[in-house]
């Protein structure tokens, strides 16, 4: 599993930790209970951008059947009732990739498809 960062401080408290000055790294973490390295990095990136807005995140993790797409996409349109475990199955005999369900789930989601199946007691209708 890889690590990712979480989300920023809010612009309030980098502007309560600015506004210290130059007061001790760790009085100021100590004050707004943050870590000494939040400070010292706020001040840096004041000092060297000349801004106190966070930078982008930059922890945005492709999905791991990007590449596979465009096959995937047709394997659902000819045929549409395949399962997911199907799907992870094709996947992994034909393109050797092994992925796991909440995977398979989020790629079919970024194609904007659905595996959602009505059962057969629901699909019939009224007695």
């Amino acid at each position: 599993m890889s690590w990712r960062r979480g989300q920023a401080y809010g612009q309030d408290l980098r502007d309560r930790v600015l506004a210290c000055g130059d007061e001790p790294i760790r009085l100021v973490a100590a004050r707004f209970s943050v870590s000494p390295s939040y400070v010292v990095k706020v001040r840096g990136r004041l000092r060297e951008t000349g801004s106190a807005e966070p930078g982008p995140q930059c922890n945005h993790i492709p999905p791991r059947l990007l590449d596979l797409y465009q096959a995937l996409s047709a394997q659902v349109t000819t045929q549409p009732d395949t399962t997911i475990g199907e799907l992870r199955h094709w996947v992994l005999s034909t393109h050797g990739v092994r992925i796991s369900h909440r995977a398979m789930w989020r790629s079919l989601a970024g194609l904007g498809l659905t595996r959602k199946k009505t059962s057969a007691r629901s699909r019939a209708g009224a007695a």
